[in-house]
């Protein structure tokens, strides 16, 4: 295991059921490097715990006026002296190299996880404690899966010095075996305090990422009007419960850190107390005084990683509980998809709402209640994140597809949609068929202004397209950001583009340029937008109102208007008693928009549906 490996090309499927079997399953996943961080610790703390024994030989030597027997001494110590320099670096290499690709693994698998849930993620974990993983929580995940190795190593040292002692120099070796398991168990009634004053501090501090991540995102709209002082105070009191949290925290280790150092010095005194009395009857030596004496000196030295291993263990079992929270969400379907790699063609249709969007046309949608929106725009995207029916490409399940192909066939862009930090031509440097290029899908999306902006805020760049833009686009206005997202959704030329209120952000006069662009731009492909703009609902070819989930009615926009009230409420933006005001007309020479027909079927629409749409109808309906 090196690092230098990184990333896995398979990180591996994680063990996510709890936190503590989380953290055994990263600690078998790098079971190598632990026994080479376990070999290189037993090498250091053997070396240090055996300078004593060599001490004492030395004193013992000159005592007893033996010169070989000091060079002996001598000679040890210079090998143990070595033993602790070698072990000491390549323990510390070894454990920090643990530490890293454990912290690695698991923000590749939470970067993997990300990129399988996509949007649904947010909508199950908040963005801040998404943060709050992958930063803070990745680093004490890290931390005690290094420790690990180091404490057996400084465990097992520990019963070899133990055992030495008792074979050296029994009647002072037996204080010392009977007094070091008081010393690494007198804490434990601490730690489930401990444990719970730590959870208790990084709870207030996720709960306070999370309310830092929200602020900023929102922070435009918040100086727009005036809560930053709110949103400041709430921050302030949110971080003032952090650090009382931490300063309780920190109050128990404390005391637990005094006992560590107080227990050794009783020890201490103890062990010399009995060994002078045994010296003063001549039982035992001054070198094997010496010798007993710097060895309970030197095992405070690898006693102090119990306590390490126990606040290891305490600050990251939240933080392995959280990153356990994350990985183990699933998505509703399965992203492999159980038919073959393939693209279809022809009308999208969702059985769910009977909605239908025919083939190479513009269908606008328009619905009251934007959590239905969304959820009906996610669910024509393929593999949505809620169980249910699936949307039909061609008459094709998008969710039996493998999920990359259903990205190909149907993208999505979300009413708020991310620009990623870099420059335009990285932005806009997608998957792609390759028939739109970058020139016309910035020039559909009104861009101009965009490009302009840029150029001038970007020293050094005398192309637009090399300007670099900031994370989330925060220097640009929202309509910029709207609309470059929108170019950046054109130039993948998909199948079918679903896009969900892109035109909310800009002016009136900009949207309809835009809407004459995208149409241009679209033509031959079908497009499906969720809108209840009326400029982009006068341009599209036809309009498919929902009502409590369902289709209402479908036609032209002008003729919905006037034989559809409810329609005209949510476009219009009419009261209750508005709407009661305007009787239903029907328009000259024609007739009301029809929903569905009179036996409850999909209305065909002059015969927009295509034969295989239909025939899937049928199954549905028959099984139904």
């Amino acid at each position: 295991m090196q690092i230098q490996d990184l990333p896995y090309p398979d990180p591996g499927v994680p063990d996510a059921r709890s936190g503590p079997r989380f953290l055994w399953w990263l600690f078998r996943n790098q079971l190598g490097g632990q026994l080479t961080s376990l070999a290189w610790g037993l090498l250091h703390f053997a070396s240090v715990s055996a300078l004593p024994f060599c001490v004492g030989l030395a004193i013992q030597a000159v005592v007893d006026r033996s010169g070989s027997r000091l060079a002996v001494a001598g000679g040890v110590m210079v090998v143990c002296c070595v033993g602790n320099a070698l072990g000491d670096t390549f323990l510390h290499r070894s454990a920090v190299t643990n530490w890293i690709t454990a912290a690695a693994r698991v923000q590749q698998l939470l970067a993997r996880k990300t990129a399988v849930l996509g949007s649904a993620l947010t909508r199950r974990v908040a963005a801040g404690e998404v943060v709050a993983v992958s930063t803070g929580d990745v680093e004490k995940i890290g931390w005690f899966v290094e420790a690990v190795s180091r404490f057996t190593a400084a465990a097992l040292t520990v019963v070899l010095v133990c055992v030495a002692l008792v074979v050296y120099q029994p009647a002072l070796g037996v204080v010392v075996i009977v007094g070091l398991p008081v010393l690494a168990l007198a804490v434990l009634p601490l730690l489930p305090c401990a444990t719970r004053r730590a959870d208790v501090q990084r709870d207030k501090a996720g709960r306070a990422t999370e309310l830092a991540s929200d602020t900023v995102a929102g922070l435009r709209v918040l100086r727009g009007i005036g809560g930053e002082e709110l949103f400041l105070d709430r921050y302030r009191t949110a971080s003032q419960e952090v650090r009382h949290a931490a300063v309780r925290s920190a109050r128990m280790w404390s005391l637990i850190s005094a006992i560590q150092v107080l227990l050794p010095g009783l020890l201490l005194i103890a062990v010399v107390w009995h060994g002078v009395h045994l010296a003063r009857e001549g039982r035992i030596g001054v070198g094997e005084l010496v010798t007993v004496y710097s060895s309970v000196m030197i095992l405070t030295y690898p006693l102090r990683h119990f306590e390490e291993i126990a606040m290891a263990y305490s600050f990251s079992r939240p933080s392995a509980k959280r990153a356990a929270r994350v990985l183990s969400l699933e998505r509703a379907t399965d992203t492999g998809g159980s038919r073959a790699a393939e693209v279809p063609t022809g009308d999208l249709y969702d059985p769910a709402t009977g909605l239908l969007a025919p083939a190479g046309r513009l269908t606008a949608v328009v619905c009251g209640d934007p959590d239905t929106a969304g959820r009906l725009a996610e669910r024509l995207g393929g593999h949505p994140s809620e169980q249910g029916v699936s949307a039909l490409l061609g008459g094709v399940p998008l969710d039996e597809l493998p999920l990359k192909s259903a990205r190909t066939a149907v993208l999505v862009q979300d009413k708020d949609p991310v620009l990623l930090s870099g420059t335009l031509r990285e932005l806009l440097d997608v998957p792609a068929s390759g028939a739109v290029a970058a020139e016309d899908a910035l020039a559909a999306a009104q861009c101009g202004d965009v490009l302009a902006a840029l150029g001038q805020g970007s020293l050094g760049a005398d192309d637009p397209m090399d300007a670099r833009i900031t994370e989330r686009g925060r220097s640009l206005s929202g309509g910029q950001r709207q609309r470059l997202a929108l170019a950046r959704s054109l130039i993948t030329d998909p199948e079918a583009l679903v896009l969900d209120e892109p035109t909310s952000a800009v002016d009136s006069h900009t949207e309809a340029r835009i809407a004459d662009g995208v149409r241009a731009l679209r033509a031959g492909r079908t497009t499906v937008v969720f809108t209840s703009s009326p400029l982009l609902l006068d341009r599209a070819d036809r309009i498919v109102f929902l009502h409590d989930g369902e289709v209402a009615a479908v036609g032209a926009h002008r003729e919905l208007l006037h034989t559809e009230p409810r329609y005209r409420a949510v476009v219009t933006r009419e009261t209750d008693e508005e709407s009661a005001a305007h009787p239903e007309v029907v328009p000259a020479g024609g007739e009301p928009a029809r929903p569905l027909t009179g036996d409850g079927r999909v209305d065909d629409h002059d015969g927009d549906l295509s034969d295989d749409v239909l025939h899937r109808l049928e199954e549905i309906e028959e099984t139904a």
